[in-house]
C-alpha cells in the first residue's frame, strides 16, 4: 500500500546567482532541495571545497537543501580515453570526495559524446498552450547534411529523410540556416558546461573537430570506456556515501554518426551487470526516455527502480518519422501517474528496508512557457512559471494516487 508520506522530493534546477529564478522564491513555492552545479568551473579541473561551501551557504541561508548536483561533468578525454583521461578521472575522484564533505549524496553525469542534448526549434508553438521545444528529424538532417556539412553524413539517412530535409534546407534562409546552427551547436549547449563555448567564432569547424574524435569509436568502445570510467569513480563513490547517476542520451538515439549507449532498457541492463554496485544509478528521465519509440518507459522505471537516485519528470509526443516534441508534464507517452507510482511504490520499499534517505528527489524538467514567462531571460526548456505548473501537476497527481491507495 502506498502511504501518504512518501512523496517525491520537491527540487529544481538552479543555474547559480544569474538565474533568473532566486532561492527565495523557490523556497515561497514549496520547493525542498536545490539541483546545481558550480558551473564556473571548468571541465576537468577539480571542485574546490571552498566554492563547493560558498554554493551551500548560500543555498541554506535560504532554507533550501542542496543533495544532489547536476552535473559533474565527464570530459570528452573520459568519453575518448585520450591523453587527458588519468588525470581528469582523478579530478574527478577528488571531486566527489569534497562533495560528500558537505552533505552531497547524489551526481548526475552522463556519457553523451560531445553535444548533450538536441532540438531543432527552441520556441515551438503548441496550440493554444504557449510554447515548447522540438526536435524535427527533416530539419536536424538538413542541418548535418547541408548546413555543418559531416562528411558522408547522407549515410546515416534513408532516401526518403534526405529528400525530405534537401526540401528543408532548400526553403531555409541563410540566416535561419546558420541560426540554426548556433542553436544545436551553441544555445543549448552553453548553459551546461558544452565543448563549444559561445566566445568561438569558427564554431561550425570546431564542432566537426569534436565529431571526428569519435570516427574509431563506436557503441562498444564507448561502453569500454564508460565501464573504465565507473571502474574507476565506484569505489571512491561508495567510500564518500554518494550514489551517481547517469542521464540517458537525449535523443536516445543515433545523431551525427555518434555512439549512443545510454537510451534503452538494454543499455540499463548493460549498467547495472558492468558495475552492480548500488551507488551506480540512474537519473530517470522521463523525458527522454520517451523520446524513443520502442520504450517503455514505465516498465524501464519497474525493471531498474532501485537504481533510481534521482528522477526529472517530463512528457514528449513522438511522430511517425521519429520527430518529437515536448509536451508537457502529464500529457504525452509517458503514463505519469504510472509512472509516479512506480516511484512511490520504490519508496516504500526503502524506506520498509530501513533506508534512511528513502524519499528520491524529483525535478519538473523542462516545461511549456506561457504568457506569464515572457520577458523573463531563461535557459532553453527551463521557463520558471511553465516548470512551477508541471510541479504542481505532479504534485497533485501523487497526492491523488496517495488518497487512492
Amino acid at each position: 500500500m502506498v502511504r501518504m508520506e512518501m512523496k517525491l522530493i520537491k527540487s529544481w534546477r538552479w543555474f547559480g546567482v544569474k538565474d533568473a529564478v532566486s532561492l527565495e522564491w523557490l523556497k515561497q513555492n514549496g520547493i525542498e532541495q536545490v539541483v546545481t552545479a558550480l558551473h564556473h568551473i571548468p571541465n576537468g579541473e577539480v571542485w574546490p571545497p571552498d566554492e563547493i561551501e560558498k554554493v551551500k551557504k548560500q543555498i541554506e541561508a535560504s532554507g533550501l537543501h542542496w543533495t544532489v548536483v547536476e552535473s559533474l561533468p565527464v570530459t570528452e578525454a573520459i568519453k575518448t580515453a585520450s591523453a587527458l583521461r588519468d588525470k581528469h578521472i582523478e579530478n574527478y575522484k577528488t571531486s566527489l570526495k569534497n562533495l560528500a564533505k558537505y552533505g552531497i549524496k547524489t551526481v548526475v553525469y552522463n556519457f553523451m559524446p560531445v553535444l548533450d542534448w538536441a532540438r531543432t526549434d527552441l520556441n515551438y508553438h503548441l496550440p493554444g498552450k504557449g510554447e515548447s521545444m522540438l526536435f524535427d528529424y527533416p530539419t536536424f538532417a538538413a542541418f548535418d547534411i547541408f548546413i555543418l556539412k559531416r562528411p558522408d553524413a547522407a549515410k546515416d539517412y534513408s532516401a526518403e529523410m534526405y529528400t525530405q530535409a534537401e526540401s528543408v534546407y532548400k526553403n531555409m534562409t541563410p540566416d535561419e540556416a546558420e541560426k540554426l546552427a548556433h542553436n544545436i551547436i551553441v544555445v543549448t549547449q552553453g548553459f551546461i558546461d558544452g565543448v563549444i563555448g559561445s566566445d568561438i567564432d569558427n564554431y561550425k569547424q570546431e564542432f566537426l573537430k569534436h565529431l571526428n574524435r569519435y570516427q574509431s569509436i563506436d557503441d562498444a568502445k564507448l561502453r569500454s570506456n564508460l565501464a573504465d570510467f565507473l571502474k574507476e569513480v565506484i569505489p571512491t563513490a561508495e567510500e564518500a556515501g554518494i550514489n551517481l547517476a547517469i542521464h540517458p542520451d537525449d535523443p536516445p538515439f543515433p545523431v551525427l554518426g555518434l555512439p549512443r549507449i545510454f537510451g534503452s532498457i538494454s543499455d540499463m541492463e548493460w549498467l547495472a551487470k558492468t558495475n552492480p554496485s548500488p551507488n551506480n544509478g540512474i537519473a530517470f528521465c522521463a523525458g527522454s526516455f520517451s523520446a524513443r519509440k520502442d520504450n517503455d518507459v514505465v516498465e524501464m522505471a519497474k525493471r531498474f527502480s532501485n537504481r533510481i537516485h534521482f528522477a526529472h519528470l517530463r512528457n514528449t509526443t513522438v511522430l511517425e518519422n521519429g520527430s518529437f516534441y515536448e509536451s508537457g508534464h502529464l500529457e504525452g507517452r509517458v503514463n505519469m501517474p504510472a509512472l509516479v507510482m512506480v516511484l512511490q511504490n520504490e519508496m516504500q520499499r526503502r524506506l520498509k528496508n530501513g533506508c534512511i534517505d528513502y524519499r528520491i528527489p524529483m525535478r519538473p524538467d523542462h516545461g511549456i512557457k506561457g504568457p506569464e514567462d515572457e520577458g523573463i531571460n531563461s535557459n532553453p526548456g527551463y521557463p520558471k512559471y511553465g516548470r512551477l505548473k508541471g510541479l504542481k501537476e505532479i504534485t497533485a497527481l501523487e497526492e491523488q494516487l496517495a488518497g487512492n491507495s
